[in-house]
C-alpha cells in the first residue's frame, strides 16, 4: 500500500496535469464501467454478472461489415490481395492525411446529411478520435480559464476532453424537463449573462446535435436560434454532430451545415464541426477524429496540432476504400437506421408496460429514462442511492443524469445498441422484476434468481406499475462501487 506522504512526494515529483482530477474519472459514469469490468455479464460463462448499458457503441451492424471486409481483401495492406500497397502506405506520410481518406470522409458526410450540403476535403483535419478532436479546437479556440457555455444534460467526456489538458472550463446552459430538454434563447442568454456577471470569458458555445445523452435532434428553428446567438456574441460555436447518421425516426437530422448556407449575415469563421466514424460506423477502436472547420486559420493550426493524434495510414487506406463504395454505404445507413429503430422500440415498449417511461428520441445509441417517481427522496443523493441499487443488485450498469450534469435528478441514460438480443431481453426482465416489486428490494433472492435465467424468453405482459400500492421502492443502503 502506497503511504500519503509517498503520494504527496509524487505530486511534488510530477506535473500539475498528471496528479489532478481533471480527468473525471471519479463519477458514477465510470464507476459504473468498472463494475462491469470487475463482473462483467455473458450469457453463459456469468450470467449473473453486470450487463453493460453505460457505453455508447453501435453493434448491431457488424455483419454487414465484415461482409464487406471479406468481399474486399484488397482494401488491407495485412491480406495476400493488398500486401502489394503495403510499403506505399507504410512509410512516412505527412499530417494532411491520404487524400483518398479526406475525400471519402468529406463524402461520407455529405452522404449521411442526405447530400443537402457539401464539405471540402481540404478542411479535413484528422485527430485520435473526437476526443482529440475536441481537445484541438479547445486548444484553438480559448486560453486556460476561458469557457465554452454547454447545454445541459451533456457527455461525460467533454469534461476530460475540453477541459483537462486545456484549463478550458465549461458553464453549463440549464435545460429543463418541461420542455423535454431543449435549447433555448433565454436559456443561452441567461447562461451568458451569469458567466459575464462572475468574470468569466466565454469563447463559444459547445452543442451536441444528436444529443447524448437525450437521442433527440436540435430542429431549424433552434439551430438559427443558436447560430444567430453565436454571432451576437462573437463566440465560437462547435458542434459535435458524431451521431448524424444514427436517426432512425422523422424528424430528419440538419446538420449546421445547412444553416450557415442559409444565414447569409452569418461569420462563418465561427462554426466548426466535430465528427468521427466511432458511433455512425460502429468504429471506435479506430480512433478516427475529425475537425472540419469554416475557418482557415483553424483548419492550418488544428493541421499542425494533428501531428499529436493522426490516424494511421493502415486505417485510412481501408475507410478510404470502404467509405468510396457508395453501394454499400447506402446499404449500411438504411439498414443501420432501421435497425437501430427496431431496438430503441423493443426497448422503450418493454419499460412502458412496466410504467418506465422515456424522453421521446429518434436517435443515438441511448435513450433517456425516467426514473423519478422511483426515488426514495427527490434529489442527487437519492438518485446515486437508487443507482447504486440497480448497479450493484439488479446488476444493469445504466449511467445516472447527475453525471451528465442534469439539472433535475432521477433520469438515467441506457445504451440499447451494445448487446445482441437475447442480452437486451435478459435486461428487461432484470429491471422489470425489480420495477415490480410491490416492496422494491425486500426480495433480492428472487429477483437474483429471476435474472440468473438466462435462456428464459422475456415476457411482456406485466402489471403496470400503477397497479401497486406503493409504487415507490425502499432502497437499500449499498456502498459506491470501486475499482
Amino acid at each position: 500500500m502506497v503511504s500519503i506522504s509517498n503520494n504527496n512526494n509524487q505530486k511534488q515529483l510530477l506535473s500539475k496535469i498528471a496528479t489532478n482530477d481533471g480527468h473525471g474519472e471519479n463519477s458514477p459514469y465510470f464507476d459504473g464501467w468498472k463494475a462491469y469490468a470487475n463482473d462483467p455479464f455473458h450469457l453463459t460463462d456469468n450470467p449473473n454478472g453486470v450487463i453493460q448499458m453505460g457505453l455508447a457503441e453501435n453493434q448491431l451492424c457488424f455483419d454487414l461489415i465484415q461482409e464487406w471486409v471479406v468481399n474486399n481483401p484488397k482494401a488491407s495492406i495485412c491480406t495476400a490481395e493488398g500486401a502489394e500497397n503495403f510499403q506505399d502506405i507504410a512509410i512516412f506520410q505527412d499530417y494532411h492525411g491520404l487524400p483518398e481518406f479526406r475525400q471519402a470522409v468529406a463524402r461520407f458526410m455529405e452522404k449521411v446529411r442526405g447530400d443537402r450540403v457539401t464539405f471540402d476535403p481540404d478542411r479535413i483535419v484528422m485527430s485520435g478520435g473526437a476526443t482529440g478532436a475536441h481537445e484541438m479546437l479547445a486548444f484553438c479556440l480559448a486560453d486556460p480559464g476561458d469557457a465554452f457555455l454547454v447545454p445541459t444534460p451533456y457527455y461525460p467526456g467533454f469534461d476530460r476532453d475540453l477541459r483537462w489538458r486545456t484549463g478550458v472550463q465549461l458553464f453549463p446552459v440549464v435545460c429543463e424537463s418541461c420542455n423535454d430538454f431543449k435549447v433555448t434563447k433565454k436559456a443561452l442568454e441567461e447562461a451568458y449573462e451569469k458567466a459575464q456577471q462572475s468574470n468569466i470569458k466565454i469563447k463559444g458555445l459547445l452543442i451536441n446535435n444528436p444529443s447524448n445523452p437525450l437521442g433527440t435532434l436540435l430542429d431549424k428553428d433552434t439551430l438559427r436560434d443558436i447560430v444567430t446567438f453565436i454571432n451576437s456574441k462573437n463566440i465560437h460555436l462547435v458542434c459535435d454532430e458524431i451521431y448524424a447518421a444514427t436517426v432512425f425516426d422523422q424528424p430528419r437530422f440538419i446538420s449546421v451545415s445547412e444553416i450557415v448556407e442559409e444565414i447569409i449575415e452569418c461569420n462563418k469563421d465561427l462554426i466548426h464541426i466535430v465528427y468521427s466514424l466511432s458511433k455512425d460506423l460502429g468504429f471506435p477502436g479506430f480512433r478516427v477524429g475529425i475537425v472540419y472547420s469554416y475557418n482557415d486559420t483553424v483548419v492550418n493550426i488544428a493541421r499542425k496540432m494533428s501531428s499529436f493524434g493522426l490516424v494511421s495510414t493502415q486505417t485510412q487506406h481501408l475507410l478510404a476504400s470502404m467509405l468510396s463504395d457508395e453501394v454499400f454505404i447506402e446499404k449500411f445507413i438504411a439498414e443501420s437506421s432501421e435497425r437501430l429503430g427496431e431496438r430503441q422500440g423493443m426497448f422503450t415498449k418493454g419499460l412502458a408496460e412496466v410504467g418506465i417511461s422515456t424522453l421521446k428520441s429518434n436517435a443515438g445509441l441511448f435513450f433517456w429514462m425516467d426514473l423519478r417517481r422511483l426515488l426514495k427522496e427527490a434529489t442527487f443523493d437519492g438518485e446515486l442511492e437508487l443507482w447504486r441499487i440497480i448497479i450493484n443488485e439488479v446488476k444493469l450498469n445504466v449511467s445516472p443524469g447527475c453525471s451528465f450534469h442534469c439539472s433535475e435528478p432521477g433520469w438515467f441514460r441506457v445504451c440499447f445498441a451494445n448487446m445482441d438480443d437475447e442480452t437486451m431481453r435478459i435486461a428487461l426482465k432484470r429491471i422489470s422484476y425489480f420495477v415490480l416489486q410491490p416492496k422494491g428490494l425486500n426480495n433480492i433472492a428472487a429477483i437474483k434468481k429471476q435474472c440468473s435465467r438466462s435462456k428464459l424468453q422475456i415476457s411482456l405482459s406485466f402489471r403496470r406499475l400503477d397497479d401497486f400500492n406503493s409504487p415507490a421502492h425502499s432502497p437499500m443502503n449499498s456502498p459506491l462501487v470501486r475499482t
